[in-house]
């Protein structure tokens, strides 16, 4: 059939073969608190909001990055008047705190040990990462963020707990 077009958050040969859904992963937690340490020193922290560990993979670029910056943004995970979650980081002022997690990508359908494939690598993967951040904080979110490619300590206060897996 002609004409097909291929989204790039479309099923495809992934590197070494494998199927790879190109799409910029966050996993959300709702927090009264989170921050995060490198060897010692606290490098991002952030009170009320949410706290998103992104994993990205090959093929993600500057559009999927603006997407999920919006998705957080306006996630509805706050309580409004009514106990209902009906508000947004944009909605309460909440703040984000960005933690880069290429295990997110980690795949242990073949066994015990993950394989790292889908994960893109630092070298794609930071500026991707460096995107959703400067698009989050343009969209007016407070954001704090770890450090890429640095062994880090992440301490939260999970607020409910709400966790939620988001990808595009």
């Amino acid at each position: 059939m002609s004409g097909w077009m291929v989204a790039p958050f479309s099923v495809g040969a992934g590197p070494g073969g494998g199927t790879t859904i190109a799409g910029v992963r966050a996993l959300v937690q709702r927090v009264r608190w989170a921050h995060v340490d490198v060897a010692g020193e606290r490098v991002g922290e952030i009170g009320p909001g949410l706290c998103a560990l992104i994993g990205v993979t090959h093929g993600d670029g500057p559009p999927l990055a603006a997407r999920m910056a919006t998705k957080i943004a306006r996630l509805r995970v706050f309580d409004d008047s009514d106990g209902v979650m009906n508000r947004s980081l944009l909605d309460t002022g909440g703040e984000v705190l960005v933690v880069s997690q290429f295990t997110l990508y980690g795949d242990t359908t073949r066994g015990r040990r993950p394989s790292w494939i889908e994960a893109a690598r630092p070298g794609e993967a930071e500026p991707i990462i460096d995107l959703l951040v400067e698009e989050l904080a343009s969209l007016g979110v407070t954001v704090a963020t770890g450090r890429f490619r640095a062994d880090m300590d992440v301490c939260l206060c999970n607020d409910g707990p709400v966790t939620l897996m988001l990808e595009l």
